[in-house]
């Protein structure tokens, strides 16, 4: 069996990024990717402990401490796993090959899944792409960028009334 707490040492990301801790779960909304990140309490606390110094192991002990319960590395390497696939870690080490959701489950047992690390996706428009309409007075190159009842006057190129 592969010994899944000796690797390289992970490192959160952190530039380009908007960081909301709300109730149990961390809210991490990357400007570059225009994507968010809900982290549940477990994937949430790996991510926060993440400093390209602690290993794999130091992370279960830490998180072990954390939560007043055992954790095993493989519980570890998944979050890290599914952070790295978010692109919020800088140096997202690989996991032994063989380490899935899956097999975790199997080594921890199903009352141990509310623990599990959980990191839920979604992409969010850009700021431009979010905008319905432009205001009066606002810089126009047609009526349709402009919200009704504005049209874009063709002299100065903003939204005017019609």
């Amino acid at each position: 069996m592969v010994d899944v707490s000796r690797r390289i040492p992970p490192s959160a990301r952190r530039a380009g990024l908007l960081v909301q801790a709300i109730d149990d779960e961390v809210l991490v909304y990357d400007t570059e990717r225009h994507k968010a990140h809900c982290l549940n309490r477990t994937a949430a606390l790996v991510w926060e402990r993440c400093d390209g110094q602690a290993t794999i192991a130091d992370l279960a002990r830490q998180l072990a401490r954390e939560r007043r319960s055992p954790v095993a590395p493989a519980a570890v390497w998944l979050a890290v796993e599914q952070l790295g696939k978010a692109h919020l870690l800088t140096d997202a080490p690989r996991p032994p090959a063989g380490l899935s959701r899956r097999d975790v489950l199997k080594r921890l047992g199903v009352a141990a899944a509310v623990a599990l690390p959980l990191v839920t996706t979604i992409r969010t428009p850009a700021a431009a792409q979010g905008a319905s309409c432009l205001s009066e007075g606002e810089a126009c190159s047609s009526t349709s960028q402009c919200c009704p009842p504005l049209i874009c006057a063709p002299g100065p190129g903003t939204c005017e009334p019609d």
